[in-house]
């Protein structure tokens, strides 16, 4: 049986062997193609280069981008964020030292507002004294903590940062003397109203706040402990000692177990959550063993404070020092 063949495009083209006349066909078309392409690019320009597939959302200078790394609980590596990358800041302005002068401003903007808000609601008695003193406690440091990223990588970063609370000691001393009054602050900061308060806590708070900046800063999980278990930890203490302190420590009975139990969970989980914000910047990698650090500080924090020497000593002091000191051992 004769078997049909036909001609195209100067291929013989067999129905019963058309792939085996085909294949060498293109092989030797895609060939020459080839040879051709790499010779035009020669001559108008570098060779070209393989490329390859990416998903690229971002330029690599984003500050927003990440690098994607495996990890798993229970492999050799003791990080557990899946987000990791070099140490970043989020710029404002593409001059250091003008993006630095823009994010001390919005911090120092950020703290105002909520100072200027808890010292409302003491003008208005929305909430009891003793639990506004506590808010303000609780908030000023953490929130101002959150604006660190926008300071840039330079050295004097830290040092404009830490002028929000300098200015803030120097606030504490001119009205804690007399020179200055002011009576929302003097409100919402002080346990019974009295000016000359504002010399002990309220500046041991704002003095460990700016040492903190700008000896440690963001790179260190030492400030992170200081001061989420100055803020969070004492604050949380407090608030939840009054309400349910009815089963006292044996040791000091100005203490509550329920008080203790708060302040190291409190400053416990915000140094978690801190942790986390910072690793996410670069600025600290985030592992079990900082985890189980901040575990260690945030207990140890709370038994000193129960203890009857934080009686006669102010919490504001007491708190940040044993953070630092236990810190410096563990970390």
């Amino acid at each position: 049986m004769v078997e049909k063949s036909m001609v195209f495009g100067g291929f013989t083209r067999n129905p019963s062997h058309h792939a085996l006349m085909m294949f060498p066909c293109c092989v030797m078309f895609r060939s020459t193609t080839v040879q051709m392409i790499d010779r035009i690019a020669y001559l108008s320009g570098p060779p070209l280069q393989p490329t390859t597939t990416r998903l690229t959302f971002l330029s690599p200078s984003s500050p927003f981008l990440f690098k994607l790394k495996p990890t798993s609980l229970f492999t050799s590596s003791s990080s557990f964020f899946s987000l990791t990358s070099p140490p970043r800041s989020t710029m404002l302005h593409h001059d250091p030292l003008v993006s630095d002068i823009y994010a001390t401003a919005i911090s120092a903007i950020v703290a105002l507002s909520f100072l200027r808000l808890w010292q409302e609601t003491a003008k208005r008695d929305i909430f009891d004294q003793k639990l506004n003193r506590k808010l303000v406690h609780i908030s000023i440091g953490l929130v101002f903590m959150l604006c660190w990223p926008l300071f840039s990588t330079e050295n004097r970063a830290s040092f404009l940062a830490a002028l929000i609370p300098g200015v803030n000691i120097i606030r504490m001393l001119v009205i804690g003397l007399g020179i200055v009054k002011d009576v929302a602050t003097v409100k919402s900061m002080s346990r019974f109203g009295d000016y000359r308060e504002l010399l002990k806590g309220p500046l041991y708070y704002a003095t460990t706040i700016t040492l903190a900046s700008i000896i440690y800063w963001r790179t260190s999980p030492i400030s992170i402990a200081a001061i989420c278990n100055l803020c969070a930890g004492d604050g949380m203490a407090d608030i939840v000692g009054r309400r349910f302190g009815g089963v006292k420590i044996p040791y000091n009975k100005n203490k509550s177990y329920a008080g203790s139990i708060a302040m190291a969970s409190a400053g416990f989980l915000t140094s978690i959550a801190y942790m986390w914000y910072f690793s996410s910047f670069g600025y600290i990698d985030g592992s079990w063993k900082l985890v189980l650090g901040f575990l260690l500080v945030s207990v140890g924090t709370a038994f000193v404070e129960s203890l009857p020497i934080s009686t006669e000593l102010d919490d504001n002091l007491t708190v940040p020092l044993t953070s630092i000191l236990l810190g410096s051992v563990i970390f």
